[in-house]
């Protein structure tokens, strides 16, 4: 791990909030973009994590989720915020920021904190997430799959999917059930992180924005998947 990056999430792990870079009250963005580099670390570091890491290194992009909470009662939901970052010729993206959300029915109880990623391992399933929204199983023409503790049983379906689910839960629910939640760009939020409006589009494949705050999150992604 680079110095760059130890100092940041040092910082960050410091503060009470859980964000940091320059500012003792973190706007929103850049909480979620800490948060989202301290997903990565842990998630790759963990056991189940050396099994994506391979999967991590050929993805096109990726969605990265670091809390993503479920509560049910009888009707239940589950949501988060994201951010996407793609991989280029010059290493990892600056993040776009997206909101997940997807509502559920069943005589469920219980409250889920699940660290998500989505690793995208097309550039046809980069392309359908970067739109405004993006239903999950909700394009026939898309491979979507869950990546459970190891790859030997879903070596088949990763190879053959254009979007991998992998996660991690503390909580209640044993599961991951995605299918029908929707994906949608947080246009404020990239405005914001900005300073100009800017879609998905533009930032992860145009490089139209650029925040240094979000230099730790790329080179974490760059160690774990051997991105210049």
């Amino acid at each position: 791990m680079s110095p760059m990056i130890r100092t940041v999430l040092a910082m960050c792990l410091a503060v009470s909030v859980a964000g940091c870079v320059g500012s003792a009250s973190p706007t929103q963005e850049q909480d979620l973009v800490d948060r989202a580099t301290l997903s990565v670390q842990g998630m790759m570091t963990a056991r189940e994590g050396q099994d994506a890491r391979p999967l991590l290194r050929r993805a096109f992009g990726a969605v990265i989720c670091p809390e993503l909470f479920r509560a049910s009662f009888v009707v239940g939901g589950e949501g988060g915020y994201c951010v996407l970052v793609a991989r280029g010729p010059n290493g990892w993206s600056n993040p776009a920021f997206y909101q997940l959300s997807s509502g559920s029915l069943g005589l469920q109880v219980g409250i889920q904190d699940t660290q998500l990623m989505l690793l995208i391992l097309t550039q046809r399933g980069l392309q359908a997430v970067i739109d405004d929204q993006f239903k999950i199983g909700g394009d026939a023409n898309l491979a979507f799959a869950t990546l459970g503790t190891g790859i030997e049983g879903d070596t088949t379906a990763a190879l053959r999917a254009d979007i991998l689910a992998f996660a991690r839960n503390r909580g209640l629910y044993a599961g991951l059930a995605l299918d029908g939640s929707l994906l949608s760009t947080l246009s404020a939020w990239n405005a914001e992180y900005y300073g100009r409006p800017l879609g998905p589009q533009g930032i992860v494949l145009g490089n139209e924005g650029n925040n240094p705050a979000a230099a730790p999150l790329r080179e974490i992604l760059a160690r774990f998947s051997g991105a210049p």
